[in-house]
């Protein structure tokens, strides 16, 4: 059995009353479709209302750990700078070393 083709304004529509907090069941009914097809497609399309993200492709995969390694490397920097600034400035302002 081949699967049936929907016009994308069909699929837009329904995607739409699903982004707005209208039930699948309902979207359903109102747009005389299959609870699997709403299914689908808000899987497919609207992966933040489904149960769980789809999976980044490799690109935004890479993307995102290059740039979490970039804010550890910068946190890291930080830390050292907190460490040694803690013996020289103390916390009230002055040029003493805290104790």
């Amino acid at each position: 059995m081949r699967p049936t083709r929907y016009p994308p304004e069909l699929r837009r529509k329904a995607l739409d009353l699903l982004a707005d907090g209208e039930p699948v069941k309902k979207v359903a009914v109102a747009l005389g479709l299959s609870d699997q097809t709403i299914y689908q497609w808000r899987r497919r399309h609207l992966p933040h209302l489904g149960r769980g993200a789809q999976p980044s492709t490799g690109m935004d995969l890479r993307t995102a750990r290059r740039r979490i390694a970039e804010l550890e490397s910068e946190l890291a920097a930080l830390r050292r700078a907190t460490e040694l600034l803690r013996d020289v400035v103390s916390p009230k302002g002055d040029s003493r070393p805290c104790t």
